[in-house]
């Protein structure tokens, strides 16, 4: 293996970080060692590596990968390392981790995002900065482990349906590329709206605050007015730009009473622990990163949406915040608890959305989601396909995230892989919505932004049975496959379905595609369409029967409305 790998290295193929874990797991003469990692959660969580030092630079990425990816997962405040200590070549790369995870910088890029993450947690949970600490294999013991919570589930999900039937909602999905809306008012699906926007080129923590209150009002003025007329009705428009929404809100705020809210919902991709906004390191915040001359205040902006929706809503409201791809979980088993079979989601959910990003959530058996970063689309899986690692992130075809300048899984699913596959596939699949500057090949986003619109070509491309566009949605599916046996790997859920959301299962035959390609690379688990199969509960078959909506558009903004009334 150590002969075979720098050619591996050197191709322009995927490696992927699991297997190269089974493959040296198996290393006889690789170096036993074991991370262990304390989790704001709680938990002490211990993994057992073989380190084969032999291998160089092998070795090291390989280390350095599995540290990144386990605490952008799990978050933390500190991580051991228990190794022999007559191991030099092995204490001499983890003795390198504090400066290649950037620990005394003020800004930190690449490996050090999820310290900056950690770092802030910190310090809104009273922590000590983040730590590397390295003991001697003699001194392990295994880390105690709790025992797993067996409190029903359905019952307290199916109860949502019926709190639902008696209040006022709006629930809000925050996407990279829109915002999607639902409004319900005792029991009835009054609204939706959809909103294109651009976070990552906001300067200002306002410009990304402002639409969504602005739109949550809009929301709740329907809901008021038991529907949508006139002014109202063109606000609801997708192409509505913010003057005409404010004017119309503003008309119906003045002609009608619109203390109605009794809760508002919101799903957000960044980390979210205990309904605020606290990881600051994805793409939409990129503007505020580049522009902000201090970016931490500016960022810490964000953790009052909470605080500003619940001024939306009547005295004793409630306002309730969770990561996009934890909603996406929750959502699927509201919807398993209501359907024909209830016990479905009795040993938790796991759920994924795809569309702008991969949004990753795992809802407990116990029903709780688990206050961890969850951080999965940024996860570090290939450490091959080195010609596509050289590229600059801006460019389409590279394997390296823009936030995070590492060949991050945002690069192998969502609407960035697929620009990329289509390219490596078939260059001509991309015709009329590039452009190049300077060697760097990207979607055009001026004067008109085509990024869904290219991603929508390349899903109509699939379905009508172009074999390029197929193999895109196949290969991304592989690639699922891949980041979920990492998943696995370090939170190790009971269950063994996969709920899929997003723009990705709006086709049929896309999502075929998708979950052939996960079979291929994951045959133990299951892919499953949280499209509109997954309708059960009354909002939720509301939004099915809809002309202007479908499920796999606004189930998060059905589903965050029943969040809202935890």
């Amino acid at each position: 293996m150590a002969d075979t790998l720098p050619k591996r290295l050197a191709d322009d193929r995927p490696l992927w970080l699991p297997d190269l874990r089974e493959r040296f797991a198996r290393d006889e003469d690789a170096v036993p060692l074991i991370l262990r990692v304390r989790s704001f959660d709680g938990a002490t969580r211990d993994f057992a590596h073989r380190l084969p030092v032999r291998c160089g630079a092998a070795a090291r990425d390989y280390l350095r990968a599995t540290v990144y990816n386990t605490l952008s997962v799990l978050g933390g405040y500190e991580a051991t390392f228990f190794l022999d200590p007559g191991e030099t070549a092995a204490r001499a790369l983890v003795d390198e981790l504090p400066e290649a995870f950037q620990l005394g910088a003020a800004r930190r890029r690449g490996l050090g995002k999820p310290i900056s993450i950690a770092n802030r947690l910190a310090r809104a949970f009273g922590t000590p900065p983040f730590a590397f600490v390295t003991r001697d294999m003699a001194e392990y013991a295994p880390a105690p482990t709790a025992a797993p919570d067996r409190a029903p589930l359905t019952g307290r999900l199916r109860a949502l349906r019926g709190a639902a039937e008696r209040t006022c909602c709006v629930g809000v999905d925050v996407g990279g590329t829109d915002v999607k809306l639902a409004a319900s008012r005792q029991g009835r699906l009054v609204a939706v709206k959809e909103y294109d926007w651009n976070p990552a080129s906001f300067t200002r923590a306002e410009e990304l605050l402002e639409p969504i209150l602005l739109l949550t009002r809009l929301l709740r003025a329907c809901a008021a007015s038991d529907g949508a007329d006139g002014a109202l009705r063109r606000a609801l428009r997708r192409d509505a730009p913010l003057d005409e929404i404010a004017a119309a809100v503003s008309e119906a705020e003045r002609r009608c009473d619109c203390a109605v809210l009794d809760a508002v919902g919101v799903s957000f991709p960044d980390v979210v622990l205990h309904d605020r906004i606290v990881g600051g390191e994805t793409p939409k915040t990129d503007g505020l990163r580049r522009h902000a001359a201090d970016y931490e205040a500016e960022f810490a902006k964000l953790g009052d949406l909470k605080n500003r929706l619940l001024a939306l809503c009547r005295d004793g409201g409630r306002c309730h915040l969770c990561n996009d791809g934890s909603m996406a979980a929750f959502t699927a088993a509201v919807e398993l608890a209501c359907g024909d079979e209830p016990d479905a989601a009795a040993r938790g959910v796991v759920a994924y959305s795809l569309g702008t990003d991969l949004g990753a959530g795992v809802l407990g058996a116990d029903g709780t989601i688990p206050q961890l970063p969850l951080e999965l689309y940024d996860v570090w899986v290939d450490l091959g396909s080195a010609q596509s690692a050289a590229l600059p992130p801006e460019d389409l075809r590279a394997t390296r995230n823009v936030n995070s300048g590492l060949p991050g899984a945002r690069r192998y699913l969502g609407q960035e892989a697929a620009y990329r596959l289509a390219h490596a596939l078939d260059p001509r699949l991309l015709d009329g919505f590039t452009e190049e500057r300077d060697g760097v090949l990207r979607v055009r986003t001026e004067p008109d932004d085509l990024r869904k619109p290219c991603l929508e070509h390349l899903m109509r491309a699939a379905a009508g049975g172009d074999p390029g566009a197929g193999e895109v949605f196949r290969q991304i599916g592989r690639n699922l496959a891949v980041v979920s046996r990492e998943l696995d790997y370090l939170l190790h859920p009971e269950t063994d379905a996969r709920w899929l959301f997003g723009r990705f299962v709006k086709s049929e035959r896309c999502f075929a595609l998708l979950r052939e390609g996960f079979a291929e690379g994951a045959p133990r688990l299951r892919l499953e369409n949280g499209g509109d199969a997954l309708a059960e509960t009354p909002l939720m078959r509301q939004l099915a029967a809809r002309a202007d909506a479908t499920v796999a558009q606004f189930a998060q903004a059905v589903g965050a409305i029943y969040y809202a009334l935890l």
